[in-house]
């Protein structure tokens, strides 16, 4: 009896390690087969998350470089202007590029006065240098923007002195000298007849044209130059520093 049932035992542990020997080697085929396909297939990288969004249709560019015409909506003057000053305008005919509207007649342009320089008494120029900062859509819709001035059509003796959109007085220095000649001259006769009459002799009249003369410069020197004014209605032309986009659909 304890024969047969040590033969069982025996039988069974024969069995158990064939079993075994069969799983390790199923484990092994199993591995050996999958290093084999991941060495034939070559390793990819796991595909981009970032991907680039498609340019808006709705929004177009007004170039840099357009100019558009403006009517000023507000007088100004270097004489009372200061830095820093509001400057409200309005587009004076519509701007149009590939037969498309993109700014309207009537649209409000705001802008700044960024410099001013009041005319001197004996030399210097009166200048002022505005920059424009946003276009008002009448529909309320609002672009920022760089712009300055170009060109000053409607503004008599005045023009634009450099790239930045400088306004300068046009006629300043001419006028100072004249001033001065003429000062000089009315104040020498002036004086020479007071001080002829005044001691019925030449000495007087002498001394009368060299107090005349002194006067009469005294005055041109005080006097200051002319001012750079533009009226309200004045016609400018506006210059866009940049590529501008805006919405085709809140125009």
């Amino acid at each position: 009896m304890r024969r047969e049932i040590l033969a069982v035992i025996f039988v069974a542990g024969m069995a158990w390690a064939q079993g075994a020997d069969s799983t390790k080697a199923a484990e092994s085929s199993s591995t050996t087969q999958s290093d084999k396909i991941s060495a034939a297939q070559p390793v990819t990288a796991p595909p981009a998350t970032g991907i680039a969004e498609p340019r808006d249709p709705k929004l177009t560019v007004i170039p840099a470089g357009s100019r558009i015409p403006l009517l000023l909506k507000q007088a100004i003057s270097t004489k009372n202007a200061r830095d820093g000053d509001s400057v409200y305008a309005q587009t004076a005919f519509p701007f149009v590029l590939n037969d498309r509207v993109l700014v309207p007649a009537g649209t409000y342009v705001q802008g700044k006065i960024s410099h001013v320089e009041r005319a001197g008494r004996m030399k210097g120029r009166a200048e002022i240098l505005i920059h424009f900062t946003s276009l008002i859509y009448p529909s309320g819709y609002t672009v920022m923007l760089p712009a300055s001035v170009e060109n000053t059509p409607g503004a008599e003796n005045h023009g634009v002195k450099d790239k930045e959109g400088t306004i300068q007085e046009d006629k300043n220095t001419g006028k100072k000298i004249e001033d001065a000649a003429k000062g000089g001259v009315y104040g020498t006769m002036g004086g020479a007849t007071a001080g002829g009459l005044a001691t019925g002799g030449l000495n007087g009249a002498r001394v009368g044209a060299g107090v005349g003369a002194a006067a009469g410069i005294a005055w041109a020197l005080l006097k200051r130059g002319p001012e750079v004014r533009l009226e309200v209605g004045t016609s400018i032309e506006m210059e866009i520093q940049r590529d501008i986009s805006v919405d085709a659909h809140r125009i």
